[in-house]
């Protein structure tokens, strides 16, 4: 059994691992991603208060206008960001059963209708890869989720992460992200290992 302190210290390294993403996916695009850095300073520990929520808040507006709404059944690029995430999502289940770890056991998202919560609390830190992509897409005047956005959007599993010196492609990186987990569960690391967006 996982005791609540070690979700809550597992959750605090997401939404900083995830926060630092974004801000450095807006500094990328010649945004201000500096607005993040104090958001994911100074997560508490199992984010009582919200930081997360502080900086999606930033982050979408910066990153699509001050009109955009990220809503699951909302206009473009919600849908483009749906796939991808559903991707993602795909991606860390196998990644998680590859680990040898149960999906339907999460460390912050619980909802007795989703039955890979796990999966849903490591794909955090890696949406901004997804994101990434959409901008890309969106920029360019595309709104509909055509065969060839799909495959663009699938790409993602391909694209480059960078652990530290190592680099790998976004679907190695899920699997050292998820081992890093395991060593956590069993007492063996206390911190997992995400990527850094570039």
């Amino acid at each position: 059994m996982i005791d609540s302190s070690m979700n809550k210290r597992l959750w605090k390294q997401i939404v900083e691992a995830k926060i630092r993403n974004q801000s450095s996916l807006l500094d990328k695009l010649g945004m201000v991603g500096a607005n993040l850095k104090p958001l994911y300073s100074n997560v508490n520990f199992g984010d009582t208060d919200n930081r997360e929520g502080a900086a999606a808040r930033i982050y979408w507006k910066t990153l699509f206008g001050k009109e955009f709404s990220r809503e699951r059944e909302g206009n473009a690029p919600n849908n483009m960001l749906n796939y991808g995430y559903a991707v993602l999502r795909s991606a860390v289940v196998r990644a998680l059963i590859g680990s040898g770890l149960n999906p339907s056991f999460g460390i912050f998202h619980r909802n007795r209708y989703n039955p890979m919560p796990l999966a849903d609390d490591i794909m955090e830190p890696f949406r901004p890869f997804v994101d990434e992509i959409v901008i890309d897409i969106f920029r360019n005047g595309e709104t509909s989720l055509t065969k060839e956005i799909k495959t663009r959007l699938v790409n993602v599993l391909s694209c480059d992460t960078r652990y530290g010196d190592i680099r790998r492609p976004l679907q190695v990186g899920l699997s050292m992200t998820t081992a890093s987990l395991g060593k956590c569960y069993l007492n063996k690391e206390k911190t997992l290992f995400f990527p850094k967006l570039e």
